[in-house]
């Protein structure tokens, strides 16, 4: 169970700019944070935080380390990391060591924006810390420019056209995001074809030590866990690199072992089935035939 006595739970953009000792902002829902200006202690050592509006933290040259879980991000190389509501992170114990820019904005900026109706379409909002972006010198380059633009209309005064534009450039700079985050799948491809090895043998292992006959089939925050990766960046990988979710993934490993023990073995279809973790044969038939086009008797037969 949460521990909520240690967490440092803040309501509203006005709130966390109290907290860091800076001016109120010039919009209640939405501010820049230049982190070079705090030099305040900001939370008590080891104390969690919970936000209850998105950040996006840049940080072109940070070389701190961020705790997330049991593990820590290491800013070095630079980049982007995102939060949504209410996810939890554990500010670094360093305080001076911790750099960069962040915006913040709550969900009630852009909620009546066809932003605020995709938002779930940014699937690295849910990623943990250490799956953060990385950027190169031209990548960072751009981002700098789009949260300089952020910057300067936020500087302006505020009038009816201030809330269009900003939430055109946080649109821009996702969709930058989106676009990088592809790219980083592509060009760290030996450290994700670690990651799908680590992963088949994970689901080997599952079938091998007849996990499935008593915690039934693997699941996705079964191999998420193992991986120590987060459920969203597990499956957006996976989609980049392979075409298939981790959920299909883990289906075809499944359809696998299936045709192995078809093929190799007198077990019945229902014997398979309940080996391989289904609660109901006719659930693994189905399955069987979605990902075959054949039965599991029809593909045993094929055999003989």
């Amino acid at each position: 169970m949460q521990d909520k006595s240690n967490i440092n739970h803040i309501n509203s953009i006005s709130q966390i700019v109290k907290v860091l000792g800076l001016p109120a902002p010039s919009h209640p829902l939405i501010t820049l944070v230049d982190y070079n200006n705090v030099s305040i202690e900001m939370f008590s050592k080891g104390q969690k935080v919970s936000l209850d509006f998105y950040k996006i933290s840049f940080k072109p040259t940070f070389t701190g380390q961020i705790k997330y879980g049991q593990g820590y991000y290491d800013f070095e190389e630079g980049g982007l990391a995102f939060l949504k509501p209410k996810q939890l992170v554990f500010p670094p114990e360093d305080i001076e060591s911790y750099e960069g820019i962040a915006l913040y904005f709550h969900a009630d900026f852009i909620r009546n924006y066809q932003l605020g109706r995709s938002m779930d379409q940014y699937g690295f909002f849910s990623y943990d810390v250490s799956e953060a972006l990385f950027l190169s010198a031209k990548e960072k380059e751009i981002i700098a420019n789009l949260f300089s633009a952020i910057a300067n209309e936020l500087e302006n005064n505020i009038d009816h056209f201030s809330q269009d534009v900003l939430v055109s450039q946080i649109e821009l700079l996702l969709n930058y995001s989106n676009r990088f985050y592809n790219r980083q799948f592509i060009t760290r491809k030996a450290v994700n074809h670690d990651i799908i090895t680590s992963l088949d043998k994970i689901l080997n292992d599952y079938f091998e030590e007849e996990n499935s006959l008593k915690s039934g089939l693997p699941s996705v925050k079964y191999v998420s866990t193992e991986l120590k990766l987060s459920q969203r960046y597990l499956s957006d990988m996976l989609r980049s690199l392979t075409g298939l979710n981790t959920q299909q993934y883990i289906q075809n490993a499944i359809i696998e072992k299936a045709k192995e023990k078809l093929s190799s073995t007198n077990l019945s279809v229902s014997e398979i089935a309940y080996e391989l973790g289904f609660e109901h044969p006719q659930s693994f038939s189905k399955l069987f035939k979605t990902k075959t086009n054949v039965s599991p008797l029809e593909f045993r037969n094929s055999f003989n």
